[in-house]
């Protein structure tokens, strides 16, 4: 267990997937850089990989003091236990106070084996985090530490887990759910070069043979356009009519949990707590209520068109527009109307 240390940085871990910085990791670099002003102490990203250090000035841009750069071939391709004793390694050097992560695959995979070497606490998943006081029912107070803010129970409530003891603070953050502010190319920071002992052969148990990279079919984060349905789509066969919407704005497809717990869409194309957080110019929710899980997701769009049957449906409190009617006949009729336009 790495011993509490107040004055610690909060630190992000900058993910580099095939040669690209993912947006999670600035995204995370955002919110740290407001987590750190709050504690009164620096950000620090810490940047493993190989041919790596071209990603230093955008992280100091968004809000990094002081980039970890550990430059080895051995880390050109993720392997879980090179890249965690890194992180390991340097926690134990520095000692930050709250570390955070994309909850990527790679983020998954990373971070409960680092919270685990380091004895340190760590929540999974989040969508919120704030620093504040807590008051523990015995009566003691603990200052300044980590809100993690979670869905739990399928997404019905949202917890708020606290670590009194056990640092550094660990979290893994959603994809989406923070804003990515503006940088600042002016903005300075320091690059901190280390170097890490890799030459033990237990760290590359894992051998890559080969690797294989598929596109993504399915970009929900990035599109401009999302007409999504839910359990008011009534059948998987209707959900056709979703995706000649989609097609006509061209948009992608989204759907509630209801619509993807009913069978009608698969998972890949959740919107909400315990899906995918968007922020599209254009929304378009069609045979959704609004449940708050849904909301959570979504509501950040820029225009929110939602079409319902029910006029008191939770979907029309946010929308920009709403139509009260049978998709089954709006959406058509929003497609010719499209159409007659272009």
């Amino acid at each position: 267990m790495i011993e509490k240390n107040s004055q610690g940085e909060v630190w992000v871990y900058a993910e580099v997937q095939d040669g690209v910085l993912q947006e999670v990791s600035l995204e995370l670099c955002c919110k740290a850089r407001q987590l750190a002003q709050q504690l009164g102490v620096c950000v620090g990203a810490v940047l493993p990989g190989c041919n790596v250090e071209k990603f230093a000035e955008p992280l100091i841009s968004y809000g990094v003091d002081h980039v970890y750069l550990v430059e080895d071939s051995s880390l050109a391709h993720f392997r879980t236990d090179p890249y965690a004793h890194v992180l390991v390694e340097l926690i134990k050097k520095h000692r930050p106070q709250i570390v955070l992560y994309g909850a990527t695959n790679l983020g998954r995979d990373l971070a409960p084996r680092v919270a685990s070497a380091t004895r340190s606490g760590m929540t999974a998943d989040c969508t919120d985090l704030d620093i504040s006081n807590v008051t523990e029912k015995n009566g003691a107070v603990h200052q300044n530490l980590l809100l993690q803010i979670r869905p739990a129970f399928g997404g019905n409530i949202v917890a708020t887990i606290v670590n009194y003891d056990q640092w550094p603070q660990m979290a893994t953050v959603r994809e989406g759910v923070m804003p990515l502010r503006q940088p600042d190319p002016n903005r300075k920071g320091t690059i901190v070069r280390e170097t890490i002992e890799l030459t033990n052969q237990a760290l590359f148990a894992v051998e890559v043979i080969r690797r294989e990279v598929r596109k993504q079919k399915l970009n929900l984060k990035g599109s401009r356009v999302i007409v999504a349905g839910g359990a008011g789509v009534g059948s998987k066969e209707n959900f056709d009519l979703i995706f000649d919407l989609a097609g006509a704005f061209g948009g992608v497809v989204g759907a509630s949990r209801a619509a993807v717990d009913n069978g009608f869409i698969s998972h890949e194309h959740q919107i909400g707590q315990t899906g995918t957080t968007v922020r599209p110019a254009l929304y378009i929710a069609c045979g959704i209520s609004g449940a708050i899980q849904h909301r959570a997701g979504m509501e950040d769009s820029a225009k929110i068109i939602a079409v319902n049957t029910d006029k008191d449906a939770p979907i029309f409190s946010i929308a920009h527009y709403g139509i009260v009617g049978d998709l089954k006949q709006i959406i058509p009729m929003m497609i010719k109307a499209f159409k007659e336009r272009v």
